[in-house]
């Protein structure tokens, strides 16, 4: 779900602190972020604990980035950046080869307005070029920074705290949590839950993504689910920003279909997609135990896909690289802006950004 910049530096400023929750990998990351929200927000999951808890790793986001951040105010508001790799070391080794250190290949800020009750999502294109900050590199060493780097070598070079930094650096925001998902765990996740159903306006056949699709009403189990959201050449102009239109169309069907399923009722199937749901993913050391990730998911229960507006980051394509985009300066800052003040992003900011040409062919 992503593409990424050199003209949109909106640096430093007043992030804020929200109010605290309760106390890898590609395209697939906020959908089982979203994943875990909501099935994590069912009650009666006491004994598996301790199950449960053993699935979770976390990352210390904080420690590696010290003090020099956004300030952080708090005024209710919530922010996450939600991250898929394209590491293909482990079970991921069937979607390609493994050419080096893994990257981001999905990103998404999501940001939780006062109340909990409506989120913006903001999707970073992989391929922005951006000014990356010099990042500890995760042993002890330092990353150099670089202007018009691919925004994906941020985690390449640096891990997630340099993926955050360079968010934050964006933006101007500071991220409150980290949330990364991988492809396997985003396959099992939906096969566990029966599928998601999606409606194609158009055939979809991407020899890449090994997707196959006449137009119509589809129920995708977790490898074709993985194949569309991974397709990018069939659809639109091929460029990674028509893939990021079918991953949030994708989304938005998965959010509106997940709590329609019946797993609330039913202990053993929540088990199930619950034990999915932790091993699928990689949260901050805020979010390490199931009763931390417990408390943010009933926080964030009342959000539903009509209550989530989803854009892509205001970019266009480089004059100087047609295969990479740079963020339109202005536009970009208006993002940032309505989301450090708590407010709706205005429409006039992704009136004339590229758009990948693909709104429309999944519904």
């Amino acid at each position: 779900m992503t593409e990424t910049n050199d003209s949109g530096r909106v640096r430093g400023g007043g992030g804020r602190r929200r109010k605290p929750a309760a106390k890898r990998r590609k395209a697939p990351i906020l959908i089982a972020g979203a994943a875990v929200v909501l099935v994590l927000g069912g009650a009666g999951l006491g004994y598996a604990y301790l199950k449960l808890d053993g699935n979770i790793q976390g990352v210390d986001i904080n420690a590696q980035l010290g003090a020099e951040r956004p300030e952080n105010v708090d005024n209710g508001s919530m922010d996450i950046l939600v991250l898929g790799s394209d590491s293909r070391s482990g079970d991921n080794a069937a979607y390609g080869k493994d050419e080096g250190g893994a990257r981001s290949d999905t990103a998404m800020v999501v940001h939780v307005y006062e109340g909990h009750k409506k989120a913006s999502v903001v999707s970073i294109p992989r391929d922005t070029l951006v000014d990356r900050p010099a990042c500890t590199d995760g042993q002890g060493g330092t990353a150099a920074g670089e202007r018009r780097a691919m925004f994906n070598t941020a985690y390449e070079v640096g891990g997630p705290a340099c993926a955050v930094k360079t968010v934050e650096a964006m933006s101007g925001i500071r991220m409150d949590h980290y949330i990364e998902v991988d492809f396997t765990g985003f396959r099992k996740l939906i096969d566990e839950l029966g599928g998601v159903e999606i409606t194609t306006t158009q055939a979809i056949k991407d020899d890449k993504s090994h997707l196959d699709l006449a137009p119509g009403t589809h129920t995708l189990d977790g490898e074709q689910s993985l194949g569309l959201v991974r397709t990018r050449k069939s659809v639109g102009d091929g460029s990674d920003l028509g893939r990021i239109q079918l991953q949030q169309a994708f989304m938005k069907a998965f959010i509106d279909q997940v709590k329609d399923v019946g797993v609330f009722t039913n202990p053993a199937k929540l088990l199930d997609l619950a034990d999915a749901a932790t091993k699928a993913i990689t949260p901050d050391s805020e979010l390490d135990s199931v009763q931390e990730l417990m408390g943010f998911a009933k926080g964030l229960s009342g959000i539903g896909a009509q209550n989530v507006h989803m854009i892509t980051l205001p970019v266009e394509y480089d004059p100087r690289d047609p295969n990479r985009v740079v963020p339109l300066e202005a536009e970009s800052r208006q993002v940032w802006t309505a989301l450090k003040g708590d407010l709706p992003i205005p429409a006039s900011a992704t009136k004339d950004a590229a758009t990948g040409k693909a709104d429309g062919v999944v519904k």
